[in-house]
């Protein structure tokens, strides 16, 4: 069975750090891809950043570059999402997701993802 439980979120003041982690299970989690969205209230769902474990591709939405920072432990079948400098902006409930690739695949679409974390929710007061 495939799962992903992602951890980490909790209340920071704007510009303080939050690290998540999305513990995988039930797939070859070196072999796949592992993406971060965010839905904030009324809000459709983003991408945020994903890290493509076969390469070690990386891609960041414009809005956390330079902030934001998407890493893998193989040996732990975990991937983390540093976020530093947050903003109030930022606050939303945060999900990890993967799943098979295909001829068109883009992981920045949440769409294109196939098993869902149950989210956790960063709150940045202002």
């Amino acid at each position: 069975e495939v799962q992903l439980q992602a951890s980490g979120g909790g209340l920071v003041q704007a510009g303080g750090s939050l690290r998540l982690s999305c513990a995988a299970s039930g797939f070859t989690f070196a072999h796949y891809a592992i993406g971060w969205f965010r839905q904030a209230p009324g809000k459709a769902r983003e991408g945020v950043s994903y890290i493509d474990n076969r390469d070690v591709f990386t891609w960041y939405h414009e809005s956390v570059k330079g902030r934001f920072t998407i890493s893998s432990d193989n040996a732990k079948n975990t991937v983390y999402l540093q976020m530093n400098s947050l903003k109030p902006e930022d606050t939303a409930v945060y999900y990890c997701a993967s799943g098979p690739q295909y001829y068109n695949t883009d992981y920045r679409r949440k769409n294109d993802y196939m098993w869902w974390g149950q989210g956790t929710l960063v709150t940045v007061s202002s």
